[in-house]
């Protein structure tokens, strides 16, 4: 069991920013080893948190439980488990919540979760339907964890509108949630937006940054289709002009990550969260701009 620490809605306010990266739960046994050594690269950068993801309809529940205790008692991070209510029931979300708990874990990421494109898993009659309501569920029954909660952006692909979108996230802070993650995003005017309709709507909590760095032109082409971001022009001339070299788009792509993260910082936002997809290198790079944290 991982040492019970604070929840992460108390490391927001201190004047810093609050950086954290994401991790999901490996599917091989070379996917475990990557996993383990990119966390035992990240220790000497010591991030304020990391997230574990959780498969669409439960399909890594007992990997995201298993990745999230190694992550804890191995590496010693404050580990912050997904869980997505989609296909579960509500007994079984008291059940993983209590599992949770008695692991050690003070916080979750509550999300309604991904719907299986194959259709192997349905909304559960007795489940919830949206986010909000696992996030009251969350608060009712274990008050004492931190939640977390995800943001758009560029809004929900399901979401009619921006307006709408927003009304959903407000539920989420209403019934609960201590601060938003966004999905990514690769051009910082929709998040400065997106936050100034947020508190325009009287959402009121920490609203982190999510980043991915596009580190080549077919993983940012992959983006774009699985998220619907923008991708910039500049963006897509620089790793264009970085020709065939799989290391010299790589570096175009972390130059992009790390002005975002310069112009994120000079704003002072709360929060800034990398999705590194298990690899250490780009969370390494990126980790420079926040300083000091390998010294900790």
């Amino acid at each position: 069991m991982q040492n019970i620490g604070n929840t992460i809605a108390e490391k927001f306010g201190k004047g810093r920013t609050v950086f954290s990266v994401e991790f999901f739960p490996p599917k091989t046994e070379e996917g475990a080893r990557q996993i383990l050594r990119t966390a035992n690269r990240l220790k000497k950068v010591r991030p304020d948190f990391v997230s574990i993801t959780y498969g669409a309809g439960g399909s890594s529940r007992e990997r995201t439980l298993e990745y999230g205790e190694l992550l804890g008692e191995i590496f010693g991070f404050e580990v912050m488990p997904h869980l997505a209510c989609y296909g579960h029931s509500k007994s079984e979300i008291a059940s993983i919540l209590e599992r949770f708990d008695s692991a050690g874990f003070r916080n979750v990421m509550a999300l309604r979760g991904d719907k299986p494109k194959d259709g192997s898993v349905s909304a559960h009659p007795d489940g919830f339907a949206h986010a909000d309501e696992l996030v009251g569920f969350v608060r009712e029954k274990f008050p004492h964890f931190g939640i977390g909660c995800a943001g758009y952006p560029e809004k929900h692909p399901e979401a009619p509108d921006m307006r709408a979108d927003i009304a959903n996230l407000k539920r989420k802070v209403d019934a609960g949630a201590d601060f938003v993650t966004t999905q990514l995003f690769f051009d910082n005017s929709h998040y400065f937006r997106f936050v100034e309709m947020c508190r325009g709507a009287g959402i009121d909590k920490p609203i982190v940054a999510g980043l991915l760095p596009a580190l080549s032109l077919k993983q940012l082409a992959n983006f774009k289709a699985m998220c619907s971001t923008d991708v910039p022009r500049a963006l897509s001339e620089r790793l264009e002009a970085a020709g065939e070299s799989p290391d010299a788009q790589a570096a175009a792509g972390l130059e992009w990550a790390q002005e975002q993260i310069d112009e994120l910082l000079e704003a002072k936002v709360p929060g800034i969260h990398l999705y590194i997809l298990n690899r250490a290198e780009s969370a390494l790079k990126l980790s420079e701009k926040f300083g000091g944290r390998g010294e900790r």
